[in-house]
Order: C-alpha cells, then sequence, then structure tokens
C-alpha cells in the first residue's frame, strides 16, 4: 500500500469574489439575455471566490498563444516547485529520496514537461523516473496517485512525488460568447498541489496517522468522448463542456464504488471519509444523493466554494482539506475520486492508519 504522507496546495495572488466577476461578465456578455444568464449561472455555482494568475483587466486583453504559454509555464514552475517543496518538508522527506516524479496538467503545454524543470529547480535525483500526464483533465490528480501507489508497491523502499498544476484562467477565450465558455469561466480557477506517497519499506518511517491507499480503479464510460475536453484551436484552448455534463454521473458511480469495495471486503456504508473532485454543485450533489456521503463531502463543498473547480488539482485540495481536519478512527476506510474527460471516472480506496 502507498502511505499518503503529506499534501501541500498553493495559489496564485489574485483573488477574484464572485461580485467582482459578476461585474466583469456584463463587460463581456453584454446584451440582457445574456446578463441574466449570466448571474443566474454565476450564482447557481456555490462558488464565492477563485484565484487567477493575473487579474480580470489581462485576461480579458486580446493576447497571442506565445504569451499565454509563456505565462504559463512560468508560473507552472514557480507554483509547482512552492508545492513540492513544502510537500517534502511536511513530509521530512528530502528531495533526493524521490524515486517518482508525476505531474499533471491539461491547461497549458510545456515540452520537456515541468517535471524536467523542477528536477533542476529542487535538485531531484538525475534517476528520478518522470511521468507527466497530460490528457486526463479533471481525472488526473486521482490517476496520479493510483500510478505511485502502483509504483512504491513494486518498490516499497521507494518515494513517489505527485504535482498537479493547472492555469484554466489562461485558456479563456474572449470572443466565444457561448453560454459553454460562461459556464466554463465560472467555474474553474488556478492553482497547484503536491502529495508524497511512500512505499512501505521507505525509510524514515511511518507517519503517525494518515490513510494509504490500499487499490484503486479506472473506468471509461462508453460513448462519453462528446461530453467535455479542450479543442486546440488557432486562438489556443477552447473548452468542450457539454450540457449533459452535469447529469452524465448520476446513479453510474455507486457500482464502481461498491465494485472497489467488495474486492476488498467493505461496504460503501463502511466509508468514513472521502475527498471527491467537486466538478460542479450539480455533479457534487448528484454523488452526495448516490453514495449517500452527504455528511463526509463537507471538503470538496468547502474547496468548490473557496477555489472553485481546480481540474485536476481540485481532488488533491481536497484531500489536503481531509488531513487536516480531525481524523477518523484508525482502520476506517475511505473513497477518493475523480471524473474527467473521456468521460472517465478515476478511483482509490484508502484506510486510515
Amino acid at each position: 500500500m502507498g502511505r499518503i504522507c503529506s499534501t501541500a496546495v498553493a495559489v496564485p495572488s489574485y483573488r477574484l469574489d464572485r461580485e467582482t466577476y459578476k461585474k466583469y461578465c456584463m463587460m463581456v456578455f453584454s446584451t440582457p439575455p445574456q446578463q441574466r444568464a449570466a448571474r443566474r449561472i454565476i450564482d447557481n455555482t456555490r462558488i464565492d471566490a477563485r484565484y487567477l494568475v493575473h487579474p480580470p483587466e489581462r485576461i480579458l486583453q486580446p493576447r497571442p498563444l506565445a504569451e499565454k504559454s509563456a505565462d504559463y509555464a512560468a508560473t507552472a514552475r514557480q507554483l509547482g516547485e512552492h508545492v513540492c517543496r513544502r510537500a517534502l518538508d511536511r513530509a521530512h522527506v528530502a528531495a533526493d529520496a524521490v524515486d517518482l516524479f508525476v505531474t499533471t496538467s491539461c491547461t497549458g503545454v510545456m515540452i520537456p514537461s515541468v517535471d524536467a524543470y523542477l528536477l533542476e529547480q529542487m535538485r531531484l535525483r538525475r534517476d528520478c523516473v518522470r511521468l507527466p500526464i497530460t490528457e486526463l483533465g479533471c481525472a488526473a490528480g486521482a490517476a496520479a496517485l493510483a500510478r505511485a501507489r502502483e509504483h512504491v508497491l513494486a518498490y516499497p523502499t521507494h518515494t513517489a512525488l505527485v504535482l498537479s498544476v493547472e492555469l484554466p484562467s489562461l485558456t479563456f477565450q474572449k470572443e466565444d460568447l457561448s453560454m459553454t465558455n460562461l459556464v466554463a469561466a465560472s467555474i474553474f480557477g488556478d492553482g497547484a498541489a503536491a502529495c508524497v506517497v511512500r512505499g512501505p519499506e521507505a525509510p524514515g518511517g511511518a507517519p503517525r496517522s494518515g490513510p494509504v491507499l490500499v487499490d484503486s480503479m479506472c473506468h471509461l464510460y462508453p460513448e462519453s468522448q462528446y461530453l467535455m475536453g479542450f479543442e486546440l484551436k488557432d486562438g489556443g484552448f477552447h473548452i468542450v463542456l457539454d450540457r449533459d455534463v452535469p447529469h452524465a454521473l448520476k446513479g453510474r458511480v455507486r457500482p464502481l464504488v461498491e465494485q472497489l469495495c467488495a474486492r476488498n471486503g467493505v461496504t460503501v456504508d463502511d466509508l468514513a471519509f472521502c475527498a471527491l473532485h467537486p466538478g460542479g454543485r450539480r455533479i457534487l450533489e448528484d454523488l452526495d444523493a448516490d453514495l449517500g456521503l452527504s455528511g463526509l463531502t463537507e471538503p470538496s463543498w468547502n474547496v468548490l466554494r473557496d477555489y472553485g473547480n481546480l481540474s485536476s488539482a481540485t481532488v488533491l485540495f481536497v484531500l489536503d482539506e481531509v488531513l487536516r481536519r480531525q481524523a477518523p478512527p484508525a482502520g476506517s476506510y475511505g473513497l477518493l475520486a475523480a471524473f474527467g474527460p473521456g468521460f472517465s471516472a478515476e478511483l482509490s480506496l484508502m484506510r486510515w492508519q
């Protein structure tokens, strides 16, 4: 099993609250019907604030893709190094002890990937295995933890470092006046998160208390590729977000969770904590109803309220909040889950020890 030893999160400096966002929306969506729709959508998100790389004035300015890409690369390296160092410090793990470095992002492209730069900046070992995951969208944070778990199962003395950096504000398309673009601009925020996962025989001993990754599974829903993603066009990333997305998971997650629990000798009713990706208000409400975990999803609701949807980093933000709350009893089981383009689900069963 992979021991989750620490997490760390960070956001850019510009905070955009709901009322300020409405003001800027009125500048872009200028007709009365558009403005009424915008106010309704924004109020229904249950998001109070998000964080952005730049103030809205700059984001709303037409800028070439090359400039946006340069902003993405610079911010990814800065935020990425910050959260990785914090996560390693909290786990009392030296940078040169990292054996696997998994990075996730879907809101920008870097080749070489950000891990190559951070390996240099942080003085990770030259033989550290690097695994960049770029196209799983919001599900990638959960997938990265699953890959980290598999690695430390194969190499019990190893340590894995997981990093997610997402900057969706840099993908905003001012000329796109569709409701799809409005919804995306109303829910996504910028941020980065890191997590340290260690094998059962990693030097330094186990933390006093915390979750271990027991098992994981992924599932691709049939004929669902149209639901969400990005299209890369001349002006950069253009969001794909079908109107069916809020309903896509209704009644379709519990069978997967039951399967994951059953093969580990537990039931959904045994779950005592969870870190669910809050893709949006409707999705989280449906997950609450479907899984019967309403009392356990407060960390997900809090992250949605305070940060919005941070794509692949969101589930790590939720996990960070779970770790900072009062610990459940030792031996308790928990669920970590995220959903993304494909349309796909990434699930992990955890146990608190």
